[in-house]
């Protein structure tokens, strides 16, 4: 394959269950995965520093993200990757579904192309290219955040560097779970 994808998961001792879920999902994918990197957050450091321990160990030029809890369909890197390929974007997102629980955004709320002078919170799950993604990093936009909003910040730091898209090709291509306990990214939530 062109484009090798690598699929970063951060997590937590007590969702090993959830793990293995968001794991099948990875491998139904219709474009496979050339590799995936979980990091295990054993000391309760945060999701943000977990997230930046998975997203070094990438050698792959594009990396997707995917909490613990949620899971892709089997087209979701398909998708993604082909969206890339038309747009030559570096961070793609698409839309999902929302499993256990009430959407969060609002009809409408999502535009279908993204904006960058009016940006809308993109999602955790993405396909953003490695070299951008590493160079951001998670400990970078995280220094003065402490584990508060630090997706909103690597995106505005992905946005300044590189080109984000939405792919808008189909109605949704992952799950994301409302009915695990959240802990938002925050080390005392387990």
């Amino acid at each position: 394959m062109a484009d090798r994808i690598t699929v970063v998961i951060p997590t937590i001792p007590p969702r090993a269950a959830l793990l293995g879920r968001a794991l099948a999902s990875v491998s139904a994918q219709t474009y496979p995965a050339a590799a995936v990197s979980i990091a295990v957050d054993l000391e309760r450091r945060g999701a943000p520093l977990t997230k930046q321990r998975a997203m070094q160990a990438v050698r792959t030029p594009w990396l997707a993200m995917l909490d613990d809890d949620d899971e892709f369909e089997p087209w979701h890197l398909e998708t993604l990757i082909h969206h890339v390929w038309e747009t030559g974007a570096d961070y793609v997102f698409s839309w999902f579904k929302v499993i256990g629980g009430v959407d969060p955004f609002p009809p409408g709320r999502w535009r279908e192309t993204y904006d960058p002078a009016n940006p809308i919170h993109t999602t955790t799950t993405i396909l953003v290219r490695t070299e951008l993604a590493q160079e951001v990093g998670y400990s970078r936009v995280n220094v003065n955040h402490a584990n508060s909003g630090e997706d909103w910040f690597f995106q505005m730091m992905c946005q300044e560097l590189g080109v984000i898209s939405h792919s808008t090709e189909r109605e949704h291509t992952w799950l994301w779970h409302h009915d695990s306990r959240n802990t938002s990214g925050l080390a005392g939530r387990w």
